[in-house]
């Protein structure tokens, strides 16, 4: 039977995975970014709590480029106007460098109807991060097995963090799609998306 035509509840798969969609975001924007705080005080109905989320920091390229672009303007400063110009430059430049380091910090985030890449600073959710649990397919723990479609990466390795792999529907219950991401606890996570890994 073609995807299109599979029902969830008695809603068509597309219907549910748009309504799991908008319910995902109502959920995860009642939580601040630091999500251990607990819901934000304006929240006048009490969300249920995330099932899983874990922060990403930026990625390599986005590190190195930040690094090399702050040492490029203070040898630069300091070529054109002397050492103490450059040396009274820098705090402003680590600075900034640290604002940008911070605001490419991603947050990988499940929640009770979806799973989603958030973002640091003006977006909470990123708009095109979005996978309501519905379409989530198979989770395997390493890369994507062979006769998958092509997985992109969410996120980058980081010290003590495993890869997974998910495959998953995308909006228009058709086309298959795969995500990989370095996770800390992937059975955790695995169950968290309704696909535990087999033990």
């Amino acid at each position: 039977m073609p995807a299109r035509s599979r029902r969830e509840n008695g809603e068509p798969l597309v219907v549910r995975a748009a309504l799991d969609r908008e319910r995902h975001v109502s959920q995860v924007t009642s939580y601040g970014y630091l999500a251990r705080r607990g819901p934000k005080r304006h929240v006048t109905v009490t969300p249920r709590p995330l099932r899983y989320w874990q922060y990403d920091p930026a990625r390599p390229w986005v590190v190195a480029v930040t690094v090399l672009a702050v040492v490029v303007w203070l040898a630069f400063l300091g070529w054109r106007d002397g050492g103490t110009a450059a040396a009274d430059e820098a705090p402003l430049a680590i600075g900034l460098a640290v604002v940008v380091l911070l605001g490419a910090t991603g947050r990988f985030t499940i929640g009770d109807h979806a799973v989603s890449t958030d973002i640091a600073g003006l977006r909470q959710v990123s708009s095109f991060g979005v996978v309501p649990l519905v379409l989530v397919s198979d989770v395997v723990e390493g890369r994507a097995p062979q006769g998958w479609p092509t997985p992109k990466g969410r996120g980058g390795w980081w010290p003590g963090r495993r890869r997974i792999s998910v495959r998953h529907l995308d909006a228009d219950g058709l086309t298959e799609k795969a995500f990989t991401v370095w996770v800390r606890d992937p059975a955790a996570v695995a169950d968290a998306l309704g696909r535990p890994l087999p033990r």
